[in-house]
């Protein structure tokens, strides 16, 4: 075998980039490893957040396979405030999250959702694989998509929550459009303040608001 000289050169931040990629990959547990450091890595050489779970995320992700509002609220942020996602890149981040991949092909076929998907409307029919109810199931949406972080109920633009329950109801094909026109009315009448903002305790806590 010839020999050669030439010397390999190792960057100076190759053991601690190693060593940073190690950790998070104990802390995420990837089922596809090879497919999940090829993204990491790319997500480094792209200057973007690689797909790591945070701290605070391992308590809410000790069970991988189920579903919950917590990973609900992960995906969404990982979507980045995007209306429109495609079904690949979206359920590549279902499958770091390690969600159960029918699930998945469930939701896209009762949104009969193609290759652009609103999010929107992807986010409320999994949360009403969680809900057994439209205001359960809109209870957890308003969880997800709420950005309140100072202990209060959580809230949403009621234009969003008006979208997502006109939506829901649809889907649903029990609840009459005149019912849910009543129901939007009585709320952006006589519920909604200033704010423009819609509570949990706004449909949840309120008599005189029947969503079913």
């Amino acid at each position: 075998m010839p020999q050669t000289d030439k010397q390999i050169c190792i960057p100076p931040e190759l053991p601690e980039l190693l060593k940073q990629f190690t950790k998070a990959a104990i802390r995420t547990q990837p089922q596809d490893l090879i497919q999940w450091a090829a993204e990491y890595f790319g997500a480094m050489s792209r200057g973007e957040i690689p797909p790591v779970r945070e701290r605070s995320e391992r308590v809410t992700l000790s069970n991988w396979a189920e579903l919950t509002p917590e990973l609900l609220k992960i995906l969404h942020s990982r979507v980045g405030g995007r209306l429109i996602i495609h079904a690949d890149e979206l359920a590549q981040m279902w499958k770091v999250l390690s969600l159960p991949t029918d699930l998945f092909n469930s939701v896209m076929n009762v949104g009969r959702f193609a290759e652009e998907i609103e999010w929107l409307k992807f986010l409320a029919l999994a949360c009403s694989s969680l809900g057994v109810t439209i205001a359960k199931t809109l209870k957890i949406v308003c969880e997800v998509l709420s950005s309140d972080h100072d202990g209060g109920p959580p809230r949403i633009p009621f234009s969003t929550f008006q979208f997502l329950y006109t939506y829901i109801a649809e889907v649903d094909g029990e609840i009459s459009a005149s019912h849910v026109s009543r129901m939007l009315n009585y709320i952006e009448q006589e519920v909604i303040g200033p704010d423009g903002l819609i509570k949990v305790n706004d449909f949840t806590q309120n008599p005189r608001v029947r969503l079913e």
